[in-house]
C-alpha cells in the first residue's frame, strides 16, 4: 500500500540534522506495517498529479497557520476535497488536522486561552490516550459530517472523524521527547510562557501512547472500505 506523506512545514534548521525531516518522522511511526511511502513537500509547491498518486495520504503539522493566506495552502484544500470524494484514506496531524477541518467546511483560529505543550491527556472514546502537543491553533468550528472522537477541556475538538475515510488528531503522536525539548529550546523561547514550558518539562517523564496511535493510524490506512 502506498501512502502519500504532504509535508506543510520543515522543523528548525537548528534541529534538522539530528531529526530530519517530518516525513520520516511518519515513516518511524508506521514502520513494520509493509507500507511504501511517497513524500510530496506542498509547503514548497510540490504536490502530487492527483489524488490517486497514493493509496492513502498523511498531511503534517507545520508552524503555519491553516487560515494564513498562502497559495500551497489554498491548492491543499481543493487536493483535500479531492481525497474526499474520492474514499481514499486520509490522516490529518496538528495543521493536517486544522486544514481539513478548513477545507470541508469548518473554521480554525488562533486559540483565546493560548497554548498546548507536551504530553496532554485526551479522551478517545472512553479511553484516555496521552500524545505530544505543540499548537496555539485550534478547530472551533467543526464541518458538517466531523464527528468529534477525541477531547478535552482544553480542546473539545483534539481528534475527528469523517465517516470512515478521514481520521485527525490535532495533537503529535510523531513528535518524540527529544523533539518536543527541541522545540521548547528554538520555537518556544520568547512565544510560548515559560510556565507552560516549565510545565511540559516536567511531564516528559511519564506515560506516552504515540505507538498506540500509530499503529491505530496504520490500521485506519489498511482498512477495507466499500
Amino acid at each position: 500500500m502506498k501512502i502519500g506523506i504532504l509535508v506543510t512545514g520543515h522543523p528548525p534548521d537548528e534541529l534538522h540534522d539530528q531529526f530530519g525531516e517530518y516525513d520520516g518522522m511518519f515513516r518511524a511511526l508506521l514502520d513494520g506495517n509493509g507500507f511504501e511511502f511517497v513524500t510530496y513537500a506542498v509547503v514548497d509547491d510540490h504536490f502530487p498529479q492527483s489524488f490517486d498518486d497514493a493509496d492513502g495520504w498523511i498531511i503534517t503539522g507545520s508552524r503555519y497557520g491553516a487560515y494564513e493566506d498562502h497559495a500551497w495552502i489554498r491548492k491543499l484544500e481543493a487536493l483535500i476535497r479531492d481525497i474526499h470524494q474520492s474514499g481514499k484514506p486520509l490522516i490529518g496531524i496538528c495543521f493536517g488536522h486544522q486544514v481539513i477541518a478548513q477545507a470541508l467546511g469548518g473554521k480554525v483560529e488562533k486559540f483565546k486561552q493560548g497554548w498546548a505543550v507536551g504530553r496532554t491527556d485526551y479522551d478517545l472514546d472512553g479511553q484516555t490516550v496521552t500524545l505530544n502537543a505543540w499548537h496555539q491553533d485550534q478547530v472551533v468550528e467543526l464541518p458538517a459530517g466531523a464527528q468529534v472522537t477525541g477531547s478535552n477541556a482544553f480542546c473539545q475538538n483534539a481528534m475527528l472523524a469523517y465517516g470512515d475515510t478521514i481520521w485527525t488528531v490535532q495533537a503529535h503522536p510523531e513528535y518524540g521527547d527529544s523533539f518536543i525539548e527541541g522545540l521548547m529550546d528554538t520555537r518556544g523561547k520568547g512565544v510560548v510562557p515559560d510556565n507552560l514550558m516549565q510545565a511540559a518539562a516536567d511531564r516528559l517523564p511519564t506515560r506516552d501512547d504515540s505507538p498506540k496511535i500509530g499503529q491505530f493510524m496504520a490500521e485506519f490506512l489498511k482498512k477495507e472500505r466499500a
